[in-house]
């Protein structure tokens, strides 16, 4: 998978954690690759909007790509997310059998490929996932701090949580 620009899909991803953002989501964005570096999948988070807890961008793609290609099994798969996925989205790449990761910034709170757990590669697990971290990380990490910065500034945040839309 050398041949595969790291930069310019984690721009993809990008721009979907500009969509949540601009939804007042937390943003992040996730782009799910074929095994030959097809886009499969695009999405944001949308648990606000969807009211759904589980509506992580990795989640989303996941979601859209099996069902596109009718199998919950995504095996030779790349998922590229701006930040580093929690372990209920671990967990699912995991099950989907995706093959690769690539995150951007590092979740110091939750990261599960790594900074606070690692799931990628339990020696129990019937599978592993190859993980790249830190690609485009400065700009993903920025993103997400002018997010929580304005969140702050403008009182919405109680308890650490991401307010409601009005």
């Amino acid at each position: 998978m050398d041949w595969l620009d790291h930069h310019t899909f984690m721009g993809m991803a990008l721009a979907e954690a500009e969509a949540a953002y601009r939804a007042q989501e937390v943003p992040v964005g996730a782009v799910l690759l074929d095994a030959g570096g097809e886009v499969l999948a695009r999405a944001c988070n949308a648990p606000i909007s969807r009211s759904d807890p589980t509506a992580h961008a990795e989640i989303l793609v996941l979601r859209e790509a099996a069902k596109a290609l009718q199998n919950y099994r995504l095996p030779g798969t790349i998922c590229y997310a701006t930040l580093e996925p929690c372990s209920m989205c671990m967990g699912a790449l995991l099950h989907a059998r995706v093959s690769l990761l690539v995150f951007g910034a590092k979740d110091a709170r939750a990261g599960a490929a790594g900074t606070v757990l690692d799931l990628s590669a339990v020696a129990r697990f019937n599978h592993s996932i190859e993980v790249i971290g830190g690609v485009r990380a400065e700009e993903c990490r920025q993103l997400l701090q002018r997010f929580f910065c304005e969140r702050r500034a403008a009182g919405n945040m109680t308890s650490g949580e991401v307010p409601k839309r009005p």
